[in-house]
C-alpha cells in the first residue's frame, strides 16, 4: 500500500518512524500522545506503551511547562512549524535538554484525523558546549576567576541591588607588588604559578556574597555586595594575613608575596551607572596610595 501524500509505502513510513535517530511522537490536537517511537521512549527512560495516552506536557520540566504550553497553543492557532527548546524529565527524575520541532498535519482523504507531529532532539552536548564557551568568555583562563567582563557585570548587579535596597557596596582593588621582578628572575611559568596560588588564597577568604576577579596581569578586584567599609577593611586584613605568607613552589622556590590594597565604597541608593565609575576610581586611587606608602 502506497500513501498518496508522500508516495512512500506504508511499511517504509513505519520503518522511518521506528528507526529514526531522533525522538518522534504523534499527538492529538489536545496534546495527547497517540504514538511515540523507540528513540523518544529510550530518551525518557520509558517504553512507547508507557507514553501512549499521556499528555505531552507530562514529560516537560515544571519550570518549562508555561513556555512549552504557550508554544503549543501558538501551533494550534497558526498551524505552522514551531521550534523551541525545553527540558524533559526522564522516569528516573533526571533532566535532558531538547529541541522540539512541531508541525500541524491536516486530516487526510484517507481518514487520518488532524494531528501534531513533534521531532525531539537531545541537545545535551550542544548545551554543554555552549556553557563551556560562555564560561570561557567570562573567566580568566589561568586562574579560573571571573575576568573583567564578568567583574563589571557583578559590580553593576551589586550596585543595582544597593540602589534598590539602600545598602552600601564596597570594592577592593588589589595589586601584587614586585610581580614583574618575579617574572624577570624566575620566568613566566613561575609567575603563572604565583598568580594561580594567589587566586586560591584570595578566594579562600571571601564570603559567599563576594566576587573576586582578575582584571589585569597582576591586578585583582573584589566586589563586596551589601557591605560597609568596616566589612571591607576586615576582608582586607584577612587577605593580608592569608595571602602574604611565603609561597613555596615546586623546585624548592620560596617567594614572598606583597600587595597593595585600596578600598572604595558607595552608599546605598546611589545611581548605579554613576556609582560604577566612582567606585572603581576610588578603589584604584586608594590602592596606588597604599602602594606609594609602602615604598617609603
Amino acid at each position: 500500500m502506497v500513501d498518496a501524500a508522500d508516495g512512500l509505502p506504508l511499511a517504509d513510513r513505519r520503518s522511518v518512524f521506528a528507526n529514526a535517530p531522533m525522538g518522534i511522537l504523534l499527538a492529538t490536537p489536545a496534546g495527547v500522545v497517540v504514538a511515540a517511537n523507540p528513540t523518544l521512549a529510550a530518551l525518557l527512560g520509558r517504553t512507547p506503551e508507557e507514553l501512549h495516552g499521556r499528555q505531552m506536557l507530562d514529560f516537560v520540566h515544571p519550570d518549562d511547562s508555561p513556555a512549552t504550553a504557550e508554544a503549543y497553543s501558538e501551533l494550534m492557532e497558526r498551524h505552522r512549524v514551531m521550534r523551541h527548546e525545553t527540558r524533559l524529565v526522564r522516569q528516573d527524575g533526571s533532566v535532558v535538554p531538547t529541541q522540539v520541532t512541531s508541525s500541524w498535519v491536516d486530516a487526510t482523504p484517507g481518514g487520518d484525523p488532524p494531528h501534531v507531529v513533534a521531532i525531539i532532539e537531545d541537545i545535551t552536548e550542544r548545551k554543554s558546549l555552549e556553557a563551556a564557551l560562555v564560561h570561557r568568555s567570562l573567566h580568566d583562563p589561568l586562574t579560573g576567576l571571573p575576568n573583567r567582563i564578568l567583574f563589571a557585570d557583578r559590580l553593576r548587579h551589586a550596585l543595582t541591588r544597593g540602589h534598590r535596597e539602600r545598602t552600601a557596596t564596597c570594592l577592593l582593588g588589589i595589586d601584587l607588588d614586585g610581580f614583574k621582578q618575579i617574572n624577570d628572575v624566575y620566568g613566566h611559568p613561575v609567575g603563572d604559578e604565583v598568580l594561580v596560588a594567589f587566586a586560591g588564597r584570595l578566594t579562600s577568604v571571601l564570603r559567599a556574597s563576594d566576587t573576586a576577579a582578575r582584571v589585569g596581569g597582576d591586578e585583582f578586584s573584589i566586589v563586596c555586595e551589601n557591605s560597609g567599609r568596616a566589612d571591607a577593611e576586615a576582608l582586607a586584613e584577612r587577605l593580608r594575613s592569608t595571602a602574604t605568607e611565603p609561597l613555596r613552589l615546586a623546585g624548592g622556590i620560596t617567594i614572598s608575596l606583597h600587595m597593595s590594597i585600596g578600598i572604595g565604597m558607595v552608599h546605598g541608593g546611589t545611581d548605579p551607572e554613576r556609582a560604577f565609575g566612582v567606585l572603581v576610581r576610588e578603589a584604584d586611587d586608594a590602592m596606588y596610595a597604599d602602594k606609594a606608602a609602602r615604598r617609603r
